[in-house]
C-alpha cells in the first residue's frame, strides 16, 4: 500500500487503517427554518407559517389564523342546536285518557283530560287516513262522551293540544276497536272485515292463463290473469240473459282437452277480446258451487275482496286490480 498523506507534518502509514484528521471542525449554521439548542436531544422547530383552513370572512377574503391554535370547523358550530329552556309556566297536559281500553263498534266511550297553564284546549279526532275529521274546543279539565259508529274499524285516534307556537304541546290517545265479525276462512287477515261473509251461488273455471269466477249475489264476473301483464284482474257486470243469449258458440270447436266457456263466463269470453286473448281456452269445465265472499276496507279507503274458490282455496283480489293471489286454508 502506498501512503502519502501528511497533515501537520505527521505521516501515518499502516496496513489496515488510514486516519484522516480534518483541517477544521464544521459548525452548524443557524437558518430561519430551525435552531439547535444547547439542551441535548431537543430540537426546537419554528415553522415559517401554521397551515390553516381558509374560512370565509365578511369581506370575502381568508379569515385570520387564530393565535391559540386551530379553531373548530364552522360547520360543527352551525349544527349545534341550543337546548330548549324549560318553562315551568308553559301549558302542559297532565293526562289524556278514556274510560275503556277497547271499544266495540257502535258503542260509546268517554274521554278524560286535565291541562295546566292554559285557559282552553282542543281535541281532534283523526280518520283512518290520519286527517282531522272532528274538533272540539274544550276547557282545561273535563270529559267528553263519544259515540262510535257500527262501521268503525281498526282504532279510534284522538289528539289533544294546548298552547301556541313554541309553547304548543299535544298528546295522542289511541283506543282499539274490537272486531265483532269473524272471517269465513283461516288463516285470516289481521284487519277486521267490513261485514259478515255473504253466501252466493258461484261459477268458476280455470283457463290457460288464469281463471274466472261468477258471483251471482253481486251479478259480477271476476277475470284473474296469469299472463304477467297489467291489470292482474278485472271485474265485469254480468249481461248474460239465458232467454235471449245462447250458452255457447256452436260453430267453435276447441282443440282436444280444451273447453269453450259457456253461459255467464262464455258470454263475457266471446264479447271481450281482451278477456278472450289474455285468458285463452278453458283447461277444465266450469264448476257451479255455493261459496262465500267478504271484504275489508284498508286505511287508504280501498277494498280487499276475498272469494271462495271451487277447489277449496280462497281468492284474494288486491285493490286497484294489480294483483290477485290464492290463500290455502
Amino acid at each position: 500500500m502506498i501512503c502519502s498523506l501528511i497533515f501537520f507534518g505527521l505521516t501515518a502509514c499502516e496496513a489496515t487503517t488510514i486516519q484522516v484528521i480534518p483541517t477544521s471542525i464544521p459548525t452548524a449554521t443557524p437558518t430561519e427554518e430551525s435552531t439547535i439548542t444547547s439542551t441535548p436531544r431537543q430540537l426546537a422547530v419554528q415553522p415559517t407559517s401554521i397551515p390553516t383552513r381558509a374560512e370565509a370572512s365578511p369581506t370575502g377574503g381568508p379569515s385570520p389564523t387564530p393565535l391559540l391554535g386551530a379553531e373548530f370547523p364552522t360547520q360543527a358550530v352551525e349544527q349545534a342546536t341550543p337546548t330548549r329552556i324549560f318553562n315551568p309556566n308553559a301549558p302542559r297536559i297532565e293526562f289524556f285518557t278514556s274510560d275503556v281500553i277497547a271499544v266495540a263498534p257502535g258503542s260509546g266511550v268517554t274521554l278524560y283530560w286535565s291541562a295546566r297553564g292554559t285557559d282552553s284546549a282542543v281535541i281532534y279526532r283523526l280518520d283512518r287516513q290520519g286527517q282531522r275529521s272532528q274538533v272540539w274546543n274544550v276547557s282545561p279539565d273535563g270529559s267528553l262522551p263519544i259515540q262510535t259508529r257500527a262501521s268503525d274499524r281498526g282504532q279510534l285516534t284522538f289528539v289533544m293540544g294546548v298552547g301556541e307556537d313554541d309553547n304548543y304541546n299535544e298528546q295522542t290517545l289511541i283506543i282499539p276497536i274490537e272486531c265483532p265479525i269473524e272471517w269465513f276462512f283461516s288463516p285470516s287477515p289481521e284487519d277486521c272485515p267490513d261485514q259478515d261473509a255473504v253466501e252466493s251461488q258461484m261459477v268458476g273455471q280455470p283457463f290457460e292463463r288464469g281463471r274466472m269466477v261468477f258471483v251471482q249475489e253481486e251479478n259480477t264476473i271476476y277475470a284473474m290473469f296469469n299472463d304477467g301483464r297489467e291489470s292482474g284482474w278485472l271485474a265485469f257486470q254480468n249481461n248474460f240473459n239465458p232467454e235471449i243469449h245462447s250458452e255457447s258458440e256452436d260453430a267453435f270447436i276447441p282443440p282436444p282437452n280444451f273447453f269453450q266457456p259457456i253461459r255467464e263466463l262464455g258470454f263475457l269470453w266471446r264479447a271481450s277480446e281482451v278477456v278472450r286473448n289474455r285468458m285463452g281456452l278453458g283447461i277444465d269445465e266450469a264448476t257451479t258451487y255455493t261459496g262465500l265472499f267478504q271484504t275489508v276496507t284498508t286505511p287508504g279507503g280501498q277494498e280487499n275482496l276475498y272469494i271462495s274458490s271451487s277447489d277449496g282455496a280462497v281468492l284474494q283480489l288486491i285493490p286497484g286490480g294489480e294483483i290477485w293471489q290464492l290463500i290455502t286454508p
